[in-house]
């Protein structure tokens, strides 16, 4: 068997970016996927390059996490993120959680305190202090294209699907450890309270070493009924390589729970791939030593 070139595969969302903000799209997920590389050059983990290239997307306010995240329908924050790690199985989520610059950050202190997996709302917040992180405020993250979306929603002149969406990585490293990430702000006017598939393992995020790893983008609702990466895993375990499993699981989203989305996913031998139904999922690849290729 060949060496493995420890990889890093990050996408900016399932949706419909506009001709004229590719580029940008690219530029950002090009920049989260040389962060990841960075990690493995400096000898991290798959599961600090998923984090590192995830907090790069939550920064930029032109994706829909963290930093400029889409708004519930009254106005508010409340954002998603879990993070798995494929050795022993181990993840951290937290959900409903209101402005916090980096969610993923938080829900990797979940997976390291390892008393739950999930924590919601006030109990995400809770958390959050007892682990000694410092809340922003919903003035600083909330973004006016942000309040221009809602404001459309609410009006019913716009979608409430984000054209740069929820944000995820993939990594494997050179011992074929692989970790995954998945961060969001969900979808645009959702109801307070809403959960949607970002933070919930085997939906939105899915590693095992066994396997490989997973980050999902999309209908939320339709991702959770599909299971979509763990069934995009469970394919890997039947034989596929990475680029069948992911076309198959996306033809499965779309014809069994007619959801729209996209999926990127490696396996324990670094081979990768991305798929999707939607006009674009912004992603792109970093193996170590190598340039970062990106597409739209």
């Amino acid at each position: 068997m060949s060496a493995i070139v420890p990889v890093v595969v990050v996408h900016g969302g399932a949706g419909d970016v506009a001709l004229e903000n590719r580029a940008r799209h690219q530029d950002g997920c090009m920049r989260a996927a040389a962060a990841g590389r960075d990690v493995f050059a400096q000898g991290g983990s798959s599961l600090d390059a998923v984090q590192a290239a995830v907090e790069v997307l939550e920064n930029d306010p032109l994706f829909n996490a963290g930093t400029g995240a889409c708004l519930t329908e009254a106005g508010t924050l409340e954002l998603d993120a879990s993070i798995m790690r494929g050795s022993d199985l181990s993840c951290g989520a937290v959900t409903g959680l209101s402005p916090y610059r980096n969610p993923i950050r938080i829900a990797r202190a979940v997976l390291e305190d390892g008393k739950h997996v999930l924590y919601s709302g006030d109990g995400a917040i809770a958390f959050a202090t007892r682990a000694g992180f410092l809340p922003s405020t919903l003035e600083e993250m909330r973004t006016d294209e942000a309040r221009q979306r809602l404001e459309l929603v609410l009006q019913g002149r716009a979608s409430k699907t984000w054209a740069g969406g929820t944000v995820g990585a993939v990594a494997c490293d050179a011992q074929g450890r692989v970790a995954a990430a998945t961060s969001t702000g969900g979808t645009v006017g959702k109801a307070l309270g809403r959960v949607g598939d970002s933070p919930l393992v085997g939906a939105g995020t899915y590693a095992d070493d066994e396997l490989g790893a997973g980050s999902a983008t999309g209908n939320g609702e339709a991702i959770i009924r599909a299971t979509l990466t763990r069934t995009a895993c469970e394919y890997l375990r039947d034989g596929a390589s990475p680029e069948e499993a992911a076309q198959r699981v996306i033809a499965l989203l779309g014809k069994r729970v007619q959801g729209l989305g996209g999926i990127i996913l490696v396996d324990t031998r670094g081979r990768s791939a991305a798929a999707f139904n939607t006009a674009t999922m912004t992603h792109a690849i970093a193996r170590l030593g190598e340039d970062v290729f990106s597409a739209c």
